[in-house]
């Protein structure tokens, strides 16, 4: 079923008799869902774009690349920096705006702009009774009553399929600077990151690479300003300014070509290195440290469960690519605390009663 407006949606996921499985670009292949097939792609267009109000509101089916021209040709963007999985995972496809709301992507900028749902300011969607529901608006202001916007960020279908999304944007940067540090061990470079994080410098990306040995930070804005913060950070932690390209810490491009699972951990940063550690002397092949050591990717061997490098360390652990025997073994995202478990399972109940949406993806 590919419904071409919202609803065509409303009536399909009305009139379903059986589990439907969403699909948006099909770029972001987390978990395995079994139902009919469901596309969002039909949904598609920018419906709102006021470049003077930093306001985009778009349908959920529309190709992120659609989204990145129309800003790009206002010198603005989105502030979130949503990661691409395809070269990970090895999809084909274009990855759509809605896919970017339900997976709540984001990318390396996420210390310093927050994640997509920081973004969002309005949402409508479908639930699993049909009913067509929104929440939030165009405009940027306070939310009264239960906030949908936050709680369809990151829901992956599960509570509705998303038909139109509203977003705060920002101007795009006159400049861009990173400093690298060489040769750091995971310590050293946590410590490294937290300095130039609490310096006066306003860095927006920080992130280690242990096979390459590079500590990396970013600065973004004037071209004046970003000319002598770099210079500062170079002072400050010893580095150098280079060229380098963002989206290999974003797409996680690194372990893109090499054979194994692919974990993604979250943890207070000062626990980066202790769980990075902890994932060497579980197998890992390689780790990639982002958000200052706050988000951890390792590259594992198949099948084998990480979740156990967690032991004593607060966080969660999500399996983003593997195969579907390991996924059957293996819950994709991390087992709940019994309260979270509680409340999740009766908003499902509330939004989908009869759970057919991307039933078992997240419990």
């Amino acid at each position: 079923m590919t419904p071409t407006d919202e609803t065509q949606l409303a009536e399909a996921i009305a009139s379903a008799k059986a589990p439907l499985a969403i699909i948006g670009g099909g770029t972001r292949q987390i978990g395995h869902v079994e139902g009919d097939p469901l596309h969002t792609s039909g949904l598609s267009g920018i419906t709102l774009y006021e470049p003077g109000a930093l306001t985009l509101v778009a349908r959920a089916g529309t190709p992120l690349s659609e989204i990145r021209a129309a800003l790009a040709a206002e010198n603005q963007r989105l502030p979130f920096e949503p990661i691409d999985l395809r070269p990970l995972q090895g999809t084909t496809g274009a990855p759509t705006i809605g896919g970017v709301v339900a997976t709540n992507a984001s990318g390396p900028r996420r210390i310093q702009a927050g994640a997509c749902r920081d973004s969002l300011i309005g949402v409508r969607f479908v639930d699993g009774q049909g009913h067509i529901l929104k929440n939030g608006g165009r405009v940027m202001k306070n939310v009264t009553g239960y906030d949908l916007v936050k709680l369809m960020a990151g829901s992956y279908g599960t509570l509705g399929v998303l038909t139109e999304v509203s977003f705060k944007v920002l101007p795009a940067p006159e400049a861009s600077a990173t400093v690298v540090v060489e040769g750091l061990d995971d310590a050293r470079a946590i410590a490294t990151l937290a300095r130039a994080l609490g310096s006066p410098f306003d860095v927006n990306a920080a992130a280690h690479i242990p096979a390459t040995g590079q500590t990396l930070v970013r600065v973004e804005g004037l071209e004046g300003s970003v000319k002598y913060r770099a210079g500062e950070l170079e002072a400050l932690l010893g580095g150098k300014t280079v060229e380098f390209d963002w989206s290999t810490i974003r797409d996680v491009t690194p372990f893109a070509d090499q054979k194994g699972d692919v974990w993604r951990f979250s943890v207070k940063p000062s626990d980066g290195p202790r769980l990075g550690a902890a994932l060497t002397a579980l197998g890992a092949c390689g780790v990639i440290y982002d958000w200052a050591g706050g988000l951890l990717w390792a590259l594992t061997p198949e099948g084998k469960n990480m979740r156990p490098a967690l032991k004593g360390i607060q966080g969660h652990a999500t399996l983003i690519r593997a195969a579907d025997t390991t996924k059957a073994n293996l819950p994709v995202f991390h087992p709940e605390a019994a309260p979270i478990a509680k409340i999740n399972a009766a908003l499902r109940a509330k939004f989908d009663p009869r759970a057919i949406l991307n039933k078992g993806l997240m419990g």
